[in-house]
């Protein structure tokens, strides 16, 4: 029986110094869910910007865990002018589930706009 077990611990130890690598590798090769994204660049005390926020607090409400919607304040984060290339505000930026920009809008949209602009990249949201 003790020898039994020697060998089983001898054989696990084994495994591990053996084939350190492949411990963790399962978990990290699971790739993560990317999701479609909607970031909104404005800021809050801007009159269209104002408008975008019941809509943004909408679809981020009804689509949880199937679209991201993020708000960035550019008037609080100015470096974000410079990376999302933005001339006016509201700004909104359409991503697909690779990250990859496919739409860009100046100035106030309505919920169903951006609804249907996802559909026609062929992402469909639902409730």
């Amino acid at each position: 029986m003790k020898l039994t077990w020697t060998i089983r611990i001898l054989a696990a130890t084994l495994v591990f110094v053996l084939f350190p690598a492949s411990l963790g590798r399962a978990a990290k090769t699971t790739p993560k869910p990317v999701l479609p994204r909607l970031v909104d660049l404005g800021a809050q005390k801007c009159i269209p910007c104002k408008m975008m926020a019941p809509v943004l607090k909408e679809l981020a409400r009804a689509y949880k865990g199937k679209l991201t919607v993020e708000f960035v304040d550019v008037w609080k984060n100015r470096p974000a002018v410079g990376k999302y290339k933005i001339k006016s505000i509201p700004t909104q930026i359409f991503y697909d589930r690779k990250g990859k920009e496919f739409y860009r809008h100046e100035g106030f949209i309505s919920k169903e706009d951006i609804l249907a602009k996802f559909k026609e990249q062929g992402i469909k949201l639902t409730k």
